[in-house]
């Protein structure tokens, strides 16, 4: 049999995406309105959701081997989670880091030095990265469930080769592993506050009436994007997703 008889148009599958943005916007209270959610936890941002809606979610991470047994447990046992929540991956880039110096038995100080330095240890940590969204690909993919990466967001300077250097905002942590989290998923959504800005010269302020903005398509100004067509500004409201009835894919 020829192998272009395997040749179909793809189904939709649950989406896996990014949400970063400063803290205390309400990611956390974001990926929480997903459908049915199971949190892993490397930081504990759960108590700004009321007890009553709070969600099931598996004890804090301490180490790195507790991280891959709760994916394992998810991965292979029967369950109804609908959507895998990682609350958040900046803070998951501390734990590995953390763990790569301290098994290191040449005792470095810092990942720069670890595993004989040159890069190494950077390059083991975008591999524990590299790990982790294989296993939520997997859930994706085997268990139809949808997958939610938190990250904090902090300011860098592109600099490219035919335009002055800007800023911008991205994921917190090692640019070597920030891939993992932007290029191979459905979205990255940037939440932040909708802000004015007043007054003359150099010295102006900012103002904010606590608007929340999802901003899903590619912008100079965040890393973001999407593959389903969003093009406008997406207002996030307390206890609601935006993005629900725009993606069916994700489900209910």
């Amino acid at each position: 049999m020829s192998i272009l008889s395997s040749i179909a148009k793809p189904d939709d599958r649950p989406i896996i995406c990014t949400l970063t943005g400063d803290a205390g916007l309400g990611k956390t209270s974001l990926a929480a309105t997903f459908p049915k959610p199971i949190f892993i936890r490397a930081e504990d941002g759960l108590q700004a959701i009321p007890v009553a809606s709070r969600p099931d979610a598996f004890p804090i991470l301490n180490t790195v081997d507790q991280l891959w047994e709760q994916l394992t447990a998810l991965i292979k046992d029967q369950h109804d989670y609908k959507t895998l929540v990682i609350d958040s991956v900046t803070q998951l880039d501390n734990l590995f880091m953390n763990h790569i110096v301290d098994t290191d038995p040449k005792k470095p100080r810092t990942i720069a030095q670890a595993l004989g330095g040159y890069g190494a240890g950077f390059q083991a940590l975008s591999s524990y990265h590299g790990r982790v969204r294989k296993a939520s690909g997997i859930l994706n993919e085997a268990k139809g469930m949808n997958i939610v990466f938190i990250a904090h967001s902090e300011t860098e300077t592109i600099e490219l080769p035919d335009q002055d250097p800007y800023t911008r905002y991205n994921i917190r942590m090692q640019k070597k592993s920030v891939s993992h989290y932007t290029d191979n998923v459905d979205m990255v959504g940037y939440l932040k506050l909708e802000t004015h800005t007043f007054g003359d010269g150099d010295r102006k302020k900012a103002i904010s009436d606590g608007t929340r903005i999802l901003v899903t398509y590619a912008s100079a100004a965040n890393v973001s994007k999407n593959r389903y067509g969003i093009s406008d500004d997406l207002l996030v409201v307390n206890g609601t997703n935006p993005l629900l009835n725009l993606i069916p894919s994700i489900g209910a």
